[in-house]
């Protein structure tokens, strides 16, 4: 039997604005978390992603900046990659679907869609700008909201209550391209999916998932899909995207929402190719029926990879749609949206200069919104950082490495790293390593990195408990026996540290290079602690110089953040 595959995606960030904690926590850190797990327990993954590049409110923004369609969004491209590699976050390929190979693929499902009855041309109304003729849809209209007023409502959303918005009943229209009114409802022909045609089947599917699906995700999608699923228009008359590959179609655009989730597969194709790989990227992953196939997004993009996305990937024929959604909620911060128009916001790529990784990725993972919205705090931040990862994890490495350093400075014998797995201690050790297995299978991160301090607390209660500063005293071989299974403890929080801190984890394994490998990693992350004795079978000796791995935030840094969005320090 082949294998088992993952086949992991992160939801295409869009092009036309910076990313922001809320973005990280939605779903870049736990689809990474979860793509380094499934790698540590020795499984074959491929982590996608990619920027979506396409649609009017790039257009527009584009138009406001005075650049071009194309370095317009090569521009964010670049500075989402560098946002991903400063924190930690490694996919194997981050594709754009601007790109010619991402429009063959595009092209490939429409083409099988229409041909298989799934896509046809009806007539709408649309809105049309007399004076800078171009027609208005979406994004390149405002005006009244006909459900509740709201004076600057958008032509695809009313963003004070949420309404899906039919532009043609606006009233008060503005052009967002020119800032005329002189505007007029004209009819136009654009081509639909329809997903309705795939109800029975679309449904059959997804009420396999009732008991496997969170219940954040579920009881939503079912509510919206249960009595039928609504045609789409995917074209649009405008400028920027991928032509609609039909007879008479000139000026018409296949719409952002289509393209942008094939955007995974063309990508997987596209990876596969640079790397050399004789894997095909449909056949060995996407109709794979040996690949679980997991979608991290956040909530507001349930309907695009729960309903619109596997529909059609079922439709076609191109792909198996997904086994998992595990959508995330929205983070806030100080308890208000995140809003770079007014200034509260957090700049990703200051806040990583200021604190570093391992600080940032730890209290982003500590508060992920996995079943109800969280709010981000720098107060709150100092606090977990200074208190559970420095004072806890941080202090035990500490002490215990610089201990075993100036006591065994030519090495500490292996007879003192035996008995470990088969001790009390070690069971638990090896129990809880399996729990935190069992709680990233089922995408439960946030519990995960509890776990992870919960036996970080257990190992410096071992270390205080022995008081391996005492013992020397009056046994030094005592004292020894303390420190080398303390240093196993650490090895072990290396190890496992690996999925949520990789920068941590690196740090602390450094210290041990001359006992670690690839095997035994993949060995203690199993629970299997067995092999850990062979390891230290020429004992340990430290040549690293032993600093402090967790530095604490000082108040100056909290206070500066708070500054920065206009409030006080509490």
């Amino acid at each position: 039997m082949q294998q088992k595959r993952h086949l992991i995606t992160a939801a295409l960030p869009y092009a036309n604005g910076p990313i922001h904690f809320g973005h990280l926590v939605g779903a870049y850190l736990p689809s990474d978390v979860y793509n380094r797990h499934r790698r540590l327990q020795g499984e074959k993954t491929l982590f996608i992603c990619g920027s979506d590049e396409h649609g009017v409110a790039i257009m527009l923004n584009a138009k406001k900046a005075g650049e071009d369609y194309q370095s317009y969004v090569n521009k964010w491209h670049a500075d989402h990659a560098e946002v991903f590699k400063e924190y930690g976050v490694e996919f194997d390929f981050f594709g754009q679907t601007s790109a010619d190979y991402h429009a063959e693929e595009t092209v490939k499902w429409f083409k099988d869609l229409h041909e298989k009855g799934y896509i046809e041309p009806r007539d709408g109304q649309q809105l049309y700008c007399n004076d800078c003729n171009n027609h208005l849809p979406d994004r390149f209209v405002e005006g009244t909201c006909y459900n509740c007023d709201f004076e600057n409502a958008r032509g695809d959303e009313c963003p004070n209550c949420g309404e899906f918005i039919d532009p043609v009943k606006l009233t008060n229209t503005v052009c967002k391209i020119c800032g005329s009114q002189n505007i007029e409802e004209v009819t136009v022909t654009q081509y639909y999916i329809l997903l309705s045609k795939y109800h029975t089947e679309y449904r059959k599917w997804f009420e396999s998932k009732k008991d496997v699906w969170r219940k954040t995700v579920y009881p939503y999608v079912n509510s919206l899909t249960e009595e039928n699923l609504h045609d789409r228009a995917i074209t649009r008359d405008i400028d920027w995207g991928i032509d609609v590959p039909l007879p008479n179609t000139e000026g018409k655009k296949l719409y952002v929402w289509f393209d942008a989730p094939i955007g995974y597969v063309s990508n997987t194709k596209k990876f596969l190719e640079e790397s050399g790989s004789s894997e095909h990227y449909l056949n060995d992953w996407w109709k794979n029926e040996n690949t679980e196939l997991t979608h991290f997004i956040g909530k507001d993009n349930i309907i695009f990879h729960a309903v619109i996305f596997p529909t059609m990937s079922m439709a076609s024929g191109h792909a198996k749609p997904a086994d998992q959604v595990p959508a995330n909620q929205f983070l806030n911060l100080e308890g208000k949206q995140f809003s770079k128009s007014t200034g509260h916001y957090v700049d990703a790529h200051v806040a990583m200069k200021d604190f570093g990784q391992t600080a940032l990725r730890y209290y982003l993972l500590s508060i992920l919104p996995e079943t109800t919205d969280s709010s981000f705090s720098w107060d709150q931040m100092q606090a977990k950082v200074n208190n559970e990862l420095a004072n806890n994890i941080g202090n035990f490495l500490n002490r215990c490495l610089k201990f075993t350093q100036k006591n065994w400075e030519e090495g500490m014998p292996a007879e003192y790293f035996t008995g470990f797995s088969s001790s009390e201690h070690g069971k638990e050790l090896a129990e809880d390593i399996k729990e935190l297995n069992e709680l990233l299978n089922g995408y439960s991160i946030k519990k995960g990195i509890e776990k992870v301090m919960n036996i970080g607390q257990k190992a410096n209660n071992f270390f205080s408990d022995n008081a391996p500063w005492a013992q020397i005293k009056e046994d030094k071989d005592a004292a020894g026996k303390t420190l080398a299974h303390s240093a196993i403890y650490a090895l072990v929080l290396g190890t496992i540290l690996e999925p949520f801190l990789p920068e941590l984890s690196g740090k602390i394994l450094n210290h041990f290079k001359s006992v670690t490998s690839d095997e035994l990693a993949k060995e203690i992350y199993s629970g299997d602690l067995s092999g850990i004795e062979k390891a230290f079978s020429k004992g340990l000796k430290l040549t690293e110089k032993v600093e402090a791995l967790v530095p604490k935030i000082e108040d100056d840094l909290i206070k500066k953040m708070y500054e920065s969005l206009g409030l006080e320090k509490s």
